[in-house]
């Protein structure tokens, strides 16, 4: 095992960092939390790692090797810099760059374009290797965040812009009560699927869990008791190119599916959705009891809903487990909780 950090995106308080956490249970590898920083996650796990989370978080921004963490103090970064060996990370023929990032403004006295020159020297120094600012075989990254600098290599970097491509206004089945692709992933990863899992949604609306559980690796199955929200699911997995195991027009009360792996789902609730004259309470707790049918002993099951219902709660007195839940604040009438709950 190695040390790591992991530059988190400061979309929200909780997430990132149980988004992060989930990605390697899911995959199997172990891994010890050093320290929880803003907007930063240090801990030891081994190197493989980092294409698990490069390839499914949606909140992880940067994933590196670290090389050394000392206080936010221009002249104690520069001496600890000084007293790397950099034989195992820079090889004579390789080129680098040094980049140095602020969360939020911790250490705003510090310049940022400054201290990467300070850097790019020391390396230079202890390494025979040329700087190429534009397209470097190695990226050294400090952050600076609370009164530390954490320092090392880029070992991945994860690019918003594919999210952004498959937000729902930009799919070709629109409802307005779809939730956005990175919050549709994150709830993904919450429910731990592995390669190859069934994961199933019973209310696949405009097939945004879907899509984001296909894209890293999953069999997919959708329901929904309206065949219009069906036959838009089928259109936007055929969008993304995903072959899904089916998407049925079901009740979420009588699902006819035999077993599947892990549910993740956003039942639908506010003035857009169809609830089909029942309340948001008594759909949440239909497909809860529903679902139990579904899963196997230890499997998850992710789900969103309004603050108000205590969804915890609800999970709870049908015979849950709780592993957590997450607010996530959508406008003045609505923020949601994202709770995970474990078949016991």
């Amino acid at each position: 095992m190695v040390q790591l950090f992991f530059l988190l995106s400061g979309e929200h308080e909780t997430l990132p960092v149980s988004e992060l956490k989930a990605i390697l249970e899911a995959e199997d590898y172990p891994y010890e939390v050093l320290e929880k920083l803003d907007q930063v996650l240090r801990l030891k796990a081994g190197l493989n790692c980092v294409e698990a989370v490069r390839r499914r978080s949606a909140f992880t921004r940067i994933c590196g090797l670290e090389l050394f963490k000392c206080k936010a103090e221009t002249n104690e970064i520069v001496k600890s810099a000084r007293c790397l060996n950099l034989d195992e990370v820079l090889r004579e023929s390789e080129s680098f760059a040094v980049r140095v990032k602020h969360v939020k403004r911790y250490a705003s006295e510090i310049d940022g374009m400054i201290l990467e020159r300070k850097l790019g020297g020391v390396v230079l120094s202890k390494a025979k290797a040329k700087v190429n600012l534009k397209n470097p075989d190695k990226t050294f990254i400090g952050i600076l965040t609370n009164e530390y600098f954490i320092f090392g290599v880029k070992l991945a970097e994860i690019l918003p812009k594919p999210f952004v491509e498959r937000c729902p206004a930009k799919k070709p089945f629109f409802h307005p009560s779809a939730m956005q692709a990175k919050l549709a992933r994150c709830m993904v990863n919450l429910a731990r699927p592995k390669t190859g899992d069934l994961v199933l949604d019973p209310f696949c609306g405009t097939g945004g869990m879907l899509i984001e559980a296909a894209l890293i690796g999953c069999r997919v199955l959708g329901s929904d008791i309206k065949r219009r929200m069906a036959k838009g699911t089928v259109r936007n997995l055929a969008y993304f190119n995903i072959t899904s195991e089916g998407v049925v027009v079901a009740d979420a009360r009588r699902l006819p599916m035999m077993e599947v792996d892990c549910v993740v789902t956003d039942p639908p609730y506010g003035r857009s959705a169809t609830t089909v004259k029942r309340t948001t309470r008594q759909i949440i707790e239909e497909v809860l009891t529903s679902a139990r049918e579904l899963l196997g002993k230890g499997r998850l099951i992710c789900m969103a809903a309004p603050k108000m219902l205590s969804l915890g709660r609800m999970g709870v007195a049908l015979g849950y487990k709780h592993l957590e839940s997450h607010f996530v604040y959508v406008h003045r009438s609505l923020t949601r909780e994202i709770a995970v709950f474990e078949k016991v």
